[in-house]
């Protein structure tokens, strides 16, 4: 933490404009009270530097607003051989119009095979995650993406707009998505499912879900389309607060069963409405997951009880080569084993 502010961050921009050469660039400013003017003069600067491949830009806390993100963004569409860049903007004030304007800048970064993009805690809705989604669908190369959306005011539409993006990157490996603390439902759940079942080449997969409204519906929707990306080795779902019951989780357990090449699952559904039959339900569907060696379940805050939990412990067991397996089981209803 210090007090740059948007004298420092523009000084500071003005020296690296002289860096024409650069090919790799970090630079850690969060907590610096940077607004709108610092960040649009390091964008300036930025703009440059048109040999960079690889560019890390810690930004998060600070005050950069819509006008300087756009003053980023349009940096970046200048930088058109980055390779790999790393963008975090959270806790910056954010909304739309600044989203838009860096996703546009996005598309002109086709060459991306790495991209790591926070935009958690600003005020980004469907509008902004739309343009972000287009954005994404030029980046045809990217294998790794990290896409930090997380307390935003993004609904169903913006979630299907971002889907429809990501159906393009078919070359994606490796895909982490934190939408959590949204205005997500079924509808938007199930579509960006069905976008992720394109991208066939999916190998390591983590979607965070949390404090949606995705139901039953949306959870089947999602398991669902997942059942297709048989190639999935390593699976993170976060569906905790989600009003889901024993259909959604009898679903998903069922989706989760055409995966046959899952060798790590770790599944979130705690504080859901999950009683007995769902969970032992869930238990026997992973059963089918034959090379599952690592399983961690989350059913905390729900309403198993106690006389059926030792049905869940049962259906594990037929999970006969796992060598770690880590439940979370606290109970609104409390269990006993006495």
């Amino acid at each position: 933490r210090n007090q740059i502010g948007d004298e420092g961050a523009s000084g500071l921009g003005s020296a690296l404009a002289n860096c024409i050469n650069l090919s790799n660039l970090t630079l850690g400013l969060s907590y610096n009270q940077i607004g709108a003017i610092g960040a649009s003069g390091l964008g300036s600067a930025l703009a440059n530097c048109i040999n960079l491949s690889n560019l890390t830009l810690y930004l998060y806390e600070n005050q950069i607003g819509d006008q300087g993100t756009l003053g980023l963004g349009s940096a970046l569409a200048n930088c058109t051989n980055l390779s790999n860049l790393a963008l975090d903007l959270s806790f910056n004030q954010i909304g739309d119009q600044g989203t838009l304007g860096l996703g546009s800048a996005l598309e002109n970064c086709t060459n991306l095979s790495n991209l790591t993009l926070d935009l958690s805690f600003n005020q980004i809705s469907d509008q902004g995650t739309l343009g972000l989604g287009s954005a994404l669908a030029n980046c045809i190369n990217l294998s790794n993406l990290t896409l930090g959306l997380s307390f935003n005011q993004i609904g169903d539409q913006g979630t299907l707009g971002l889907g429809s993006g990501l159906e393009n990157c078919t070359n994606l490996s490796n895909f982490t998505l934190d939408v959590s603390g949204n205005q997500i439902g079924a509808s938007g759940a199930s579509g960006l499912g069905s976008a992720l079942a394109n991208c066939t080449n999916l190998l390591n997969l983590e979607l965070y879900l949390y404090n949606n409204q995705i139901c039953d519906q949306g959870t089947l929707g999602l398991g669902s389309a997942l059942a297709n990306c048989t190639n999935l080795s390593n699976l993170t779902l976060g569906l905790s607060k989600n009003q889901i019951c024993d259909q959604g989780a009898l679903g998903l357990g069922s989706a989760l069963a055409n995966c046959i090449n899952l060798s790590n699952l770790t599944l979130y559904l705690g504080g859901n409405y999950i009683r007995a039959s769902g969970a032992q339900g869930l238990g026997f569907a992973l059963a089918n997951c034959i090379n599952l060696s690592n399983l961690t379940l989350d059913l905390s805050s729900n309403q198993i009880g106690d006389l059926y939990t030792l049905g869940l412990f049962s259906a594990l067991t037929n999970c006969i080569n796992l060598s770690n397996l880590t439940l979370y089981l606290r109970q609104k209803q409390f269990i006993s084993f006495g």
